[in-house]
């Protein structure tokens, strides 16, 4: 489990908190420089017939917009940019995990659930913003019987507030698993060697086009997860 061990880079206090600088951190830093240049690098001609990279760029800017607008309408587009970051950071985190030798930083919940509690934060906030004490409306079903009511919001409110904790595990818990069991084949090739080393070898190949396959996948729900949150906080619907 030594792959998810974080590691002082150098050692930084901020009014009596511990604000050190980690592997967790560089690779956060890392990843966003990565995407910028990506996106500057790939759109810096701006060309009619676009090259691969343009095309790739231009690829990701309408699989993002797509999702918007199919989930929450056009009045979503205004939120467009924060999905298209939110979408690039986490898959660029996920796919910079899978580099040998690299820091997973979505396999920590801390990350993930902070991420998760910004966007449930946001939501929340932003459904107070557009329908002020209304949006309380949406804990109660309707067309439910009186008697029942007060037990259907109990639940509904319980069920509001273990968003970001849902969002949060399924993408921290998937990529853990994944690398672990990546480590724990590793460590047969080893220990069987020559005679029955190449069967674990041929499964971690193939496991890791898995998981390079789960990396964008989680990347996606963590994505349209927060698209379906954002729909609901600006129209409401149950």
């Amino acid at each position: 489990m030594h792959q998810f061990e974080i590691k002082r880079i150098f050692d930084l206090e901020l009014l009596g908190f511990d604000a050190s600088f980690t592997n967790s951190a560089l690779f956060m830093v890392i990843a966003a420089c990565l995407i910028t240049l990506f996106t500057l690098y790939a759109m810096r001609k701006g060309a009619l017939v676009p090259s691969r990279l343009q095309s790739t760029a231009e690829i990701s800017y309408e699989f993002v917009a797509n999702m918007v607008r199919d989930n929450v309408g056009t009045a979503g587009m205004k939120y467009f940019p924060f999905i298209f970051t939110l979408f690039m950071f986490v898959l660029a985190l996920n796919m910079l995990g899978m580099v040998p030798y690299a820091f997973t930083v979505t396999s920590h919940i801390i990350v993930t659930f902070a991420l998760a509690a910004f966007i449930f934060i946001g939501v929340t906030l932003i459904g107070f913003w557009k329908h002020g004490i209304k949006f309380l409306k949406f804990f109660v079903p309707s067309g439910v019987p009186f008697v029942m009511l007060p037990l259907l919001v109990v639940i509904e409110v319980i069920s509001y507030l273990t968003r970001p904790l849902s969002l949060s595990v399924r993408l921290f818990a998937n990529m853990m698993a994944g690398h672990t069991m990546l480590k724990v084949f590793g460590s047969f090739v080893v220990a069987l060697g020559l005679l029955g080393g190449w069967a674990a070898l041929a499964f971690m190949v193939a496991f890791t086009g898995l998981e390079l396959l789960v990396a964008f996948l989680q990347a996606y729900v963590f994505a349209i997860l927060t698209c379906i949150y954002l729909n609901d906080a600006l129209h409401m619907h149950h």
